[in-house]
């Protein structure tokens, strides 16, 4: 870590901070009291759509999971996979969106956003290999474009992942070991500061070398320090996480050299590729009654850095072969501050909400190089970017009758690029804003089922480089024609949550997403390439059942219609679109004896090229998790991830690739396999 650095941040932190939400649920929590694991879950008349919700920590402890990032697939819908080395982010997908490394999806932890604008290997990639699952208490999620404190990158939905304020016991520690050279050993801590105070400290330490013929050999650190003053109403929370990995790399490979016998599934075209990342970030939250209201505040600064290497192509330079390096080196910091107040209307009561969001990213530098086994021979683009977005909001929730509440918002976006690039006709600044209108209206509960009407506007950003470009970097002479900085969306929804049969709470929803084009920093072209507009529409149901107090079974199904929206004789099918997705479960949790869970998690053929002549394979995994406690203080567990071992991808695209002896590029399906079945076992102790 850049120490010097380090401290700047610290100091730039000194502001207060931010406190979430403290309800807790299922994910389609709130009308009724559900008993879970000794909690209790209502937010009847808090939500505001059929397609938000939280999830708790019970839940999310039996829930097998391969990689850090797979805990977002408590989100209803949302798949997350893979497509390179394990210390690269992960590939999502949502409400018919390949979602690619995160454009489209903001997600926060403890109020630090992982997204990155303009980053050198896609727009708002979202690396969560930092995050420690046992540490997490809560996901709390919404999909959609109708809250008026979300902005850009939430076209398709939104996550907050939350930290624990402290453990249940003083001490715990766990070690795993498993297949493919994977261990990891976790330490955890919490104890008393001055006075109630609480202190949460967190590290982890693991290699995985994976199934890959290349070995992976990602090594990776994670840590967290966590200091909590004062209650849920009052007091404030100081954050520090850091993580740091390297890896060697499996990209997709072609089809054909499998069939020929070249490589095996599991190999690879260019042994060379991988990366390094670090993520240092602080933040400072603070909350507490104002007035007649409730002021929330945080800060937060973030250290961050990709080294990564990628060869997807392969050969179609002969001499050189097609590796290139992308390089991303930054600094960012921003904030958040939101102030909320009971109001009255008519003799109606209400909740009035302002607020204000800031963050600059300073990068320096983002670069493109062409290279050979890791080293550079060119350049193609290397710029400095500083960016900075400024957003206000304003909300408005009413409840007019004991059956009727609406909520009416708005939110108004302004940024400002600065790009300075190695060739002059690149560099320039760009300024852009938008306002997005959000209208929400409740109906219910009536026999205990709430009825949901949404509508709003959202927003994703494109890449500073694109905003000010003129001439293609490869060549410094063709034009290039600038992009739109701010891509509008706008969504609508109808939705039900219901408890009305005992013990079981479901959600539905019909949904709808116009987006006004899908433009996409090409990385390994150093350009930005507009699409069509797209529209898109689905149906989503999830069903979450407690038979007993410790047994949840739950199952989320979801459809999407995907397409673009402009006339183009190559087709109207947008590629990787997935159109289903199913997750069904089953999760036992108890104190003493045997726990475990096992989950299927289904997503369908999506179409590669625009007509649709080309689809994927579907994909079916089932993962499982059985544990038993020893003592009150120790539990070992056993987890076997692809349990039938089946021969499914994680991604599938359609493009042209040139191999060693090949005269031209050919057309083909390039894929990366699911990982093989795969056992881990786990001992933990908590004292």
């Amino acid at each position: 870590m850049n120490y010097p650095r380090a401290v700047l941040l610290l100091a730039l932190n000194a502001a207060g901070g931010i406190s979430g939400s403290l309800a807790a649920g299922l994910p389609a929590v709130g009308l009724e009291e559900i008993v879970v694991t000794a909690q209790r879950a209502d937010l009847i008349g808090q939500v505001e759509s059929a397609s938000q919700g939280t999830v708790l920590r019970e839940q999310l402890e039996t829930r097998p999971t391969l990689r850090p990032a797979e805990v977002l697939e408590v989100v209803p819908g949302l798949i997350v996979t893979q497509h390179s080395g394990d210390g690269k982010a992960n590939q999502y997908f949502l409400r018919g969106f390949n979602l690619d490394h995160g454009t489209d999806f903001a997600t926060r932890v403890d109020g630090i956003p992982v997204n990155m604008p303009s980053h050198a290997h896609g727009q708002g990639y979202t690396d969560l290999n930092f995050l420690i699952p046992e540490l997490v208490d809560r996901v709390e999620y919404k999909k959609g474009t109708y809250y008026a404190d979300e902005g850009n990158f939430s076209a398709a939905g939104a996550a907050d992942i939350h930290y624990l304020r402290k453990l249940d016991h003083p001490w715990m520690a766990s070690l795993a070991g498993g297949q493919d050279g994977y261990w990891r050993g976790l330490v955890g801590a919490s104890f008393k500061g001055a006075g109630n105070d609480d202190v949460l400290l967190g590290g982890e330490y693991g290699n995985n070398d994976g199934p890959w013929d290349l070995s992976e050999g990602y090594r990776q650190a994670s840590g967290l320090v966590k200091y909590t003053h004062g209650d849920t109403r009052s007091g404030w929370v100081l954050t520090g996480m850091g993580y740091s990995g390297h890896w060697h790399a499996t990209d997709q490979i072609p089809l054909r050299a499998v069939e020929d016998g070249s490589i095996s599934r599991f190999g690879n075209i260019d042994p060379t590729d991988g990366g390094e990342t670090h993520r240092y970030s602080l933040s400072a939250d603070w909350y507490k009654p104002l007035g007649a209201g409730q002021i929330r505040a945080n800060a937060y600064s973030i250290d961050y850095k990709l080294d990564l290497l990628s060869n997807f192509t392969y050969y179609t330079n002969p001499v050189h072969g097609d590796q290139f390096e992308q390089l991303d080196d930054r600094v960012v910091y921003g904030g958040t501050m939101a102030y909320e107040q009971a109001t009255t209307f008519l003799g109606r009561v209400g909740k009035f909400t302002s607020g204000f969001q800031y963050r600059y990213d300073d990068i320096n530098p983002v670069g493109l190089y062409y290279t050979q086994g890791r080293v550079r021979y060119a350049k193609v683009r290397q710029d400095q970017v500083r960016q900075a977005s400024y957003s206000v909001y304003l909300d408005q929730d009413m409840r007019w009758t004991p059956w009727f509440r609406s909520e009416l918002g708005m939110r108004a976006d302004y940024f400002h690029f600065d790009v300075q690039s190695n060739l002059p006709a690149n560099s320039g600044k760009n300024d852009a804003a938008i306002v997005s209108p959000k209208l929400v209206l409740v109906f219910g509960p009536w026999a205990k089922t709430e009825y949901f009407l949404d509508v709003g506007r959202g927003f994703h950003s494109n890449d500073a480089r694109g905003t000010t470009i003129t001439v293609d970097p490869n060549d410094g002479v063709t034009p290039v024609s600038k992009v739109n900085p701010l891509v509008s969306a706008v969504g609508a929804e109808l939705g039900l949550r219901t408890a009305l049969i005992p013990k079981i709470q479901l959600a539905a929803s019909l949904w709808t997403l116009h987006l006004d084009s899908e433009l996409l920093f090409t990385g390994d072209g150093g350009t930005t390439e507009p699409s069509r507009a797209t529209k898109r529409y689905g149906v989503e149901l999830g069903v979450y059942y407690l038979p007993l107090p410790r047994l949840v079974i739950d199952a989320d199904l979801a459809w999407s219609h995907a397409r673009f929206s402009e006339f183009d004789p190559v087709g109207d099918r947008i590629p990787n679109a997935v159109e289903s997705v199913a997750s069904v479960g089953v999760a036992y949790d108890a104190d003493r004896g045997f726990f475990g869970g096992a989950r299927l998690r289904y997503f369908g053929p999506a179409p590669l090229i625009e007509n649709a002549s080309v689809r994927s394979s579907s994909t079916a995994i089932v993962n499982l998790e059985s544990g038993y406690h020893l003592t009150s203080a120790c539990s070992v567990n056993l987890s076997v991830f692809n349990l039938f071992d089946r021969q499914d991808n994680d991604i599938t695209y359609y493009y042209q690739s040139q191999l060693r002896g090949e005269a031209a590029p050919v057309a083909d399906i390039h894929f990366h396999p699911v990982e093989p079945r795969t056992l881990r076992a786990t001992i933990v102790l908590k004292i």
